[in-house]
């Protein structure tokens, strides 16, 4: 025997009598000669009809809302509670989200929460959903579970265009490769000699630590990576029409 939905028979008199499903009518029985055969398959015994599986997803969907409004850390369970979320009119601002906010998705650490955060309080935004998954270095299938709640809204100057994907490592690289990224000689000299104290953890570090352009930051997401530490001391390139000096 097929089992009954957990909520049955006490969901279908709450909808009921909550008027979101009709109440069942006893119909009469038909005469005898005028009994046929039914045409229409019925529903398994325990399946809801489907007006009342939209009923009772429509419970489903006020009790998240209840939930979010009670419990402002609540964690989304699973793709279907970001649907449910999203039905209700939820979204999450990538460039402005609260720890609170990202840590409702289900699948987000708080590590991650951190960096994103670091990010922001630079003034490093995300411009769509690919920079969120090179900087969280995230499977494409999770972020697409996000999708439905997130939105990137860009604050300030125009995003920047995309980049070519060819990803440079930051704590390793020689100084002819960072120049490709748009380092004049000076901010080159800086980057090498403050990866040479400790290597650079991601961005938001990297930017901590030499506080440059926001909109260069931006323009290296997906282009670059961080490796435990450099291959060895690198000296910055010396200045031009230095003169050398006899000992």
């Amino acid at each position: 025997m097929a089992q009954r939905h957990w909520l049955d028979p006490l969901a279908r008199q709450v909808l009921r009598a909550t008027g979101q499903i009709p109440a069942a009518a006893q119909q009469p029985n038909p005469p005898e000669a005028t009994l046929t055969k039914p045409t229409q398959t019925k529903p398994t015994q325990g399946e809801p009809t489907r007006p009342e599986a939209l009923a009772l997803e429509e419970v489903e969907r006020e009790l998240l809302a209840l939930k979010l409004q009670q419990n402002p850390g609540l964690r989304l369970d699973d793709a279907t509670a970001v649907q449910r979320a999203s039905a209700l009119g939820w979204r999450l601002d990538v460039n402005r989200a609260t720890a609170a906010d990202w840590l409702r998705l289900p699948g987000m650490a708080a590590s991650q929460v951190d960096l994103l955060l670091r990010l922001q309080a630079s003034g490093i935004q995300l411009s769509c959903s690919e920079d969120l998954q090179r900087v969280l270095e995230l499977p494409e299938s999770l972020v697409q579970t996000w999708l439905p709640l997130l939105e990137f809204r860009w604050y300030g100057e125009p995003a920047p265009p995309a980049m070519p994907a060819k990803r440079i490592d930051l704590n390793r690289a020689a100084a002819g490769e960072l120049q490709s990224l748009g380092l004049d000689g000076q901010r080159l000299g800086r980057l090498l000699l403050e990866r040479n104290r400790a290597p650079f953890l991601d961005l938001a570090d990297l930017q901590q630590r030499l506080q440059l352009p926001a909109a260069l930051v931006e323009s290296w997401i997906g282009r670059v990576q961080f490796s435990p530490g450099p291959a060895g001391p690198v000296l910055p390139p010396a200045a031009k029409g230095a003169a050398s000096k006899g000992p």
